[in-house]
C-alpha cells in the first residue's frame, strides 16, 4: 500500500519538477599511481595544500567535489578544502571574496578510505560550461601511496600548510600534474546530455598547450555548445597517456577502469571509445611478432570493444567507436606491415555496422592524403604518433555532432 504521505508529496506543486533535479560530472580526471618523474617528492603533501585549476563543461547552481584516494593504502585526511575562482588559469592566485569553504558531511575535512572517492557535501554555488575554478586540498600526507592524474596539462601549485583560505599564497611549487582531484560534479534540473570519452595520451592531451584547455575533447565541448541542437551538452575526458585496452600499463587498462572512469559517472549519456594504438604499438616492439600474433591481437582488441559496448548499453549508453590514428611515421612504434594490417583490421571492425552505436573516424580525419598510414605533416607534433593542436582541431572537427542531438532511447539524459 501507498502511504498517505507519498500521494500528499507527489501531488504537491513543484515536486515532480524537484525529482528532475540531478547531478552530472562538469570536470573529471582519471586518476592512477604516478611513476618516475610525475611522482612528488616523499613528504610533499604532508601538511601541504594543493591548489588545482580545472575547467568544467557544464553549469548547474550547485557544486560537489570528488577527492580520490583510489590508489592510495591508508586513509587520506583532508583537514580543510575550499573552492574558489581564479585569476589566471596558470597562476596560484584566486579573486578576492571568491573562496568558498568545502564540508564534509558537514565538517571541514574529511577521511577518505584507500580505494575509495569522497564527494563533498553540496555547495550553492552558481558555474556555467567553460568557468575555470580553483580547488585547494590541505592534506595531512598522500594516503601510503600518491593518487594522481600526470598528463593535466595544466599547472597545480604545492605550498606547506593550509592555505585553502588564502587567496595569493607564497612560497608556492608550481607541479604540471593533478592529485587525488577526480571530479567536480553540479546539480542540474533540465535534462542533459553527458559525453565522457575513454582513451590514451592522444585523448589526454599529449600535444596540446600547457594551461590551454585545447585537448580534441576541449574543442569538441566548445563546438557541441556552439550548435543549438547539442547546447548544455558536457564532455569529460577520461584519457590517460600510455594507456591500453587489455593491459595495464600507465595506469589501469580501459577494462579495469571501465567502471570507475565512466560506469559510476552520475547522469552520462554517451561514451566515446578511442583506445587501442598502444595495444598495436607494444605489438610493434615485440621481438618478430608473427601473423599469428598479430590475428590474436585483432581478434582479443575486437572483443573487449564488443564487451564495452555491451557493458556500455547496458547502463543505457550510446557507444561510440573512433579509429585508430596512424603511427608510421613514429620512432617509438614500428609500423611495419603487419603492425599496419593490424590497425586496418581494427579499424575496419570499428566501421562496420552494428559494433557501434556511432562511428569516429579520427584515422582519415589526420591521416596524410599522400601516406594514409602517417599522420598528415602539417597535423603531426613531430613524433608521428601525437597530433599537434591544429590536428587537435581537426579531429573535433570530425566528431558527427548530430550522433549526440537526439535523445538517448528509453532513458532520461539527466535522471
Amino acid at each position: 500500500m501507498i502511504g498517505w504521505a507519498a500521494v500528499l508529496v507527489a501531488a504537491m506543486p513543484g515536486a515532480a519538477a524537484a525529482q528532475q533535479c540531478g547531478w552530472r560530472p562538469a570536470w573529471v580526471s582519471a586518476q592512477m599511481v604516478p611513476g618516475g618523474e610525475n611522482r612528488l617528492a616523499p613528504g610533499a603533501l604532508t601538511d601541504a595544500s594543493l591548489r588545482q585549476v580545472v575547467r568544467l563543461t557544464a553549469g548547474g547552481a550547485k557544486v560537489r567535489v570528488r577527492v580520490s584516494n583510489a590508489f592510495g593504502k591508508e586513509p587520506l585526511t583532508v583537514r580543510a578544502a575550499s573552492i574558489a575562482r581564479p585569476v589566471r588559469v596558470d597562476g596560484a592566485a584566486v579573486r578576492e571574496g571568491s573562496i568558498v569553504p568545502l564540508r564534509f558531511a558537514g565538517r571541514a575535512g574529511g577521511m577518505v578510505p584507500p580505494g575509495a572517492d569522497w564527494l563533498s557535501d553540496p555547495l550553492p554555488l552558481r558555474v556555467a560550461a567553460f568557468d575555470d575554478l580553483a580547488v585547494t586540498l590541505h592534506l595531512a600526507g598522500e594516503g601510503g601511496e600518491q593518487t594522481s592524474h600526470p598528463g593535466s596539462r595544466a599547472t597545480s601549485w604545492l605550498v606547506k600548510g593550509d592555505a585553502t583560505r588564502t587567496a595569493a599564497p607564497t612560497g608556492t611549487t608550481p607541479t604540471e600534474h593533478w592529485f587525488n582531484l577526480s571530479g567536480i560534479e553540479v546539480e542540474a534540473c533540465q535534462p542533459a546530455r553527458t559525453i565522457v570519452v575513454i582513451g590514451d595520451s592522444i585523448t589526454d592531451g599529449r600535444g596540446s598547450t600547457t594551461n590551454g584547455n585545447n585537448r580534441w575533447p576541449d574543442l569538441l565541448a566548445r563546438r557541441l555548445a556552439a550548435d543549438p541542437r547539442t547546447r548544455g551538452t558536457a564532455v569529460l575526458n577520461q584519457g590517460i597517456g600510455g594507456n591500453r585496452v587489455l593491459g595495464d600499463g600507465l595506469g589501469p587498462s580501459a577494462m579495469a577502469r571501465l567502471d570507475r572512469d565512466v560506469l559510476a559517472l552520475p547522469g552520462i549519456t554517451d561514451l566515446i571509445l578511442f583506445e587501442g594504438v598502444n595495444d598495436i604499438g607494444q605489438l610493434s616492439r615485440a621481438e618478430r611478432p608473427t601473423e599469428a600474433d598479430a590475428r590474436a591481437l585483432v581478434a582479443q582488441l575486437t572483443a573487449a570493444y564488443a564487451q564495452i559496448v555491451a557493458r556500455g548499453r547496458a547502463r543505457g549508453l550510446r557507444v561510440h567507436g573512433a579509429t585508430i590514428t596512424p603511427f608510421g611515421a613514429s620512432d617509438y612504434y614500428h609500423a611495419t606491415l603487419l603492425i599496419e594490417g593490424v590497425r586496418q583490421a581494427v579499424n575496419a571492425w570499428i566501421r562496420a555496422p552494428g559494433h557501434f552505436d556511432g562511428v569516429i573516424d579520427m584515422d582519415r580525419a589526420v591521416a596524410d592524403p599522400r601516406r594514409p598510414d602517417r599522420i598528415d605533416p602539417a597535423l603531426d607534433t613531430g613524433d608521428g604518433l601525437h597530433p599537434s593542436p591544429a590536428g587537435f582541431e581537426r579531429m573535433a572537427a570530425a566528431v558527427p555532432i548530430e550522433a549526440f542531438a537526439a535523445p538517448v532511447a528509453g532513458r532520461r539524459p539527466n535522471p
